[in-house]
This record gives structure tokens, C-alpha cells and sequence, in this order.
């Protein structure tokens, strides 16, 4: 039934592709993703136009960027085959399910990463000491189920404590819900919604509340840092707009340097476009000046979802490297 339905979905991704395909070569189509401290490059590409900057300096003089409010991965995998946008901005799960499901079709690969930071997994429940201690009626909020990073950080902690066939063993305690409202859920503490796997800016937003504590920690899971946002496309369009593709990666790099020089003017980039997350200026900057996060093109642990996701037959196809997952123009650094 997987199959079938992932066979009708490429087919129609294939039949409306020249429908949402832009018929303007002059026009490129980015998602500004599902929000937080990980889409940051994104905002500061577009606040300074950067893709624009450097598609005129490689004499793309005409070059328009539209940028799409669509997140999540599912919605962002959809958009890509079905030819409503160029590039798409995911967690490595969503990512990799796409890459094996598109190989000899569509061929999706990564472009770059955007971002390395922790997720945290919240809750005001005082039975919750650990995820361990789930129990009928528990509910945990995370921007998708079965394909996000959280879920699938669960699977991995729960295969490894619990054993390969117990994966799954918190999938149905799983709920799919933005970030924003999982705030807001957690903060009024009336709903059934008892715990939510969050990412920064969110995360220090419901940690105010002295009521809600931490109980785990992505990093922990995966053992180090790892990719948390991450950008990529179709290989037919990066052999049919090179120029394109290498200005925005370009911008990429270059917001990447920008949120580093001044984190303050960041912070105000974050702020104007998202909102504060009822943090202040200056509590955005400290965050961003986090050594756990960090803005970096070079992918980390991708292997290590990919070999999980293999090994659970979540994917088909297993990479013999990080860089079977991505373009070749950034194979030269140190990825995992």
C-alpha cells in the first residue's frame, strides 16, 4: 500500500509538474521554511536579496526570487515533486525518505545544510521523568510524525533501549502540530497535548514557565551535533539552471557569515520576520551565539539517521557516504 500510494504520488508530482513548474527561467521559488533559529539563513537571504546579489554577479541580471511561507516536511516534499518550488528546506529524515524514493526519477539531493542545533523534548507532565515514562493518553507534539527529526530520534532511542522491533514504541503517542502552536498548547497546559519536541527559539520560550522542564536532548540521542535544517532540489534543475544554483548557494554561505558578524542584527532579521517568541532582542542574540548552534553549509550525522532509517526499512536504499546524499559542490568538507 506504501508503494502504491508513493507510485500515484510521483506519477501526479510528474503530471503537474509542468503546471507548477515556472515557465520563467529568470524565476527561482524557495520555501522559507517551518520557522525558528534553524530557517535563519533563509530570512537574511531574504532581507539583503543575496540570491540576487550573486545571480547578477554571474550575470543574471533579471533573476527573481519568490519566497514561499510553506513548511514542514511532507508539505515541502510534495511542493518539490509536484514542481511548486525549486529548492525545499527540510531535517534530514524528510530528506533522506525523499532521496530514496526519488532515485532514478526525480533524483533529489541535498544542496547544503543551513544549520546544526539540539532538540528538546518538553513537558509540564510531573509523571514524565523520561520518555520511558509514557503512558495511555500522553501526547507529544512534533511538527510531523514518522518523518521529522523528533519522531524519528524517538525511534532511535527506543530501538536502542527497547530493541529494533520496538522502534515504532512512541510513534502512536505522536501528534503533528507547528511549532508555534505547540507553544502556545504547552504554555495554556489545557489540552491533552502533555509533551512537545521543540527546537530554539521555541524551546527557551517554554522553559520560562517554571512548570516545564526538559527530559531529553537530540544531541544526546544522536551523540554529537547534527544537521537540523538542510537545503535541496532535483537534479534536473540544478543541470538546467546552474547560474541559479550556484547563487544560491552562494547566499547561503554568505547569510551564514552575516549571522556571525552581528548577531544582533540578526536577532532584529529573526524578530521582523517571525516575531520574537517572546524573547527579547538581546536574548536572541545570546541564543544565536550558542556553541550548540551553528550556521554551517557542512552536513553532520546525516549517515547516521540514513543508516537508522535503513535498518528499520524506513528507506530502500542506503548511501555509502554523506556525499551519495549530496551535490558534488560540497563534497570537499568534512561532512558525516
Amino acid at each position: 500500500m506504501k508503494l502504491n500510494r508513493f507510485v500515484i504520488t510521483v506519477a501526479l508530482g510528474a503530471l503537474l509538474a509542468g503546471c507548477g513548474q515556472s515557465s520563467d527561467s529568470n524565476v527561482v521559488r524557495i520555501p522559507t521554511g517551518a520557522g525558528g533559529v534553524g530557517f535563519l539563513p533563509l530570512l537574511m537571504m531574504r532581507e539583503h536579496g543575496l540570491v540576487e546579489k550573486h545571480a547578477t554577479e554571474a550575470g543574471l541580471d533579471q533573476l527573481e526570487v519568490r519566497w514561499l511561507d510553506l513548511g514542514g516536511p511532507s508539505v515541502m516534499n510534495d511542493a518539490l515533486i509536484s514542481g511548486s518550488v525549486d529548492f525545499i528546506i527540510a531535517g534530514p529524515p524528510g530528506f533522506i525518505t525523499l532521496w530514496d524514493r526519488t532515485r532514478g526519477s526525480f533524483d533529489v539531493r541535498g544542496v547544503a545544510a543551513l544549520s546544526a542545533l539540539p532538540m528538546y523534548l518538553n513537558t509540564r507532565a510531573a509523571h514524565l521523568e523520561s520518555i520511558d515514562d509514557i503512558r495511555e493518553g500522553d501526547k507529544i507534539a512534533l511538527t510531523a510524525i514518522k518523518v521529522s527529526i523528533p519522531a524519528i530520534i524517538m525511534q532511535m532511542y527506543a530501538a536502542e533501549r527497547y530493541g529494533a522491533d520496538n522502534a515504532t514504541r512512541f510513534d502512536p503517542y505522536t501528534v503533528s502540530m507547528t511549532h508555534p502552536d505547540g507553544v502556545i498548547t504547552m504554555l495554556a497546559a489545557s489540552s491533552d497535548v502533555t509533551a512537545h519536541y521543540t527546537s530554539p527559539p521555541f524551546h527557551q520560550r517554554e522553559r520560562r514557565d517554571p512548570n516545564i522542564r526538559t527530559i531529553m536532548n537530540s544531541n544526546d540521542v544522536m551523540g554529537g551535533a547534527t544537521t537540523f535544517t538542510m537545503m535541496s532540489t532535483t537534479q534536473a534543475y540544478r543541470e538546467a539552471n546552474p547560474e541559479a544554483y550556484a547563487a544560491v548557494l552562494a547566499a547561503l554561505s554568505e547569510a551564514m557569515e552575516m549571522i556571525d558578524a552581528d548577531r544582533l542584527a540578526a536577532a532584529d532579521t529573526l524578530i521582523a520576520a517571525r516575531g520574537d517568541a517572546g524573547l527579547s532582542r538581546d536574548e536572541l542574540a545570546d541564543l544565536l551565539a550558542d556553541p550548540e548552534i551553528d550556521f554551517t553549509t557542512t552536513p553532520a550525522n546525516t549517515m547516521r539517521y540514513a543508516e537508522f532509517m535503513h535498518s528499520v526499512g524506513s528507506i530502500e536504499n542506503l548511501p555509502s557516504s554523506w556525499k551519495d546524499l549530496f551535490f558534488p559542490e560540497i563534497h570537499d568538507q568534512a561532512g558525516s
